[in-house]
């Protein structure tokens, strides 16, 4: 299983609409509005790279307001 942190930056606005289509997506276990330099944060899970990699590109990605994303995989120190 790989975990990662979806770092999103979303137009204008789209906030808000970005975190509910994104909480309906399978692999996304949290996903929250922030301050700072991104406007949400996805937890994910998923069960290998190219599953992770799919996830991001295939469907985080294609909601509707997300400009980029940046992934911050999860690692056991």
């Amino acid at each position: 299983m790989v975990s990662a942190y979806i770092l999103i930056t979303a137009e204008a606005g789209e906030a808000g609409e970005i975190v509910k289509r994104a909480t309906d997506i399978e692999g996304v276990k949290s996903v929250n509005a922030v301050t700072g330099p991104y406007d949400a944060i996805a937890f994910v899970e998923a069960p290998d790279f190219n599953a992770l990699g799919n996830l991001v590109v295939a469907k985080i990605q294609r909601i509707k307001g997300v400009i980029r994303t940046l992934t911050c995989i999860q690692v056991e120190l």
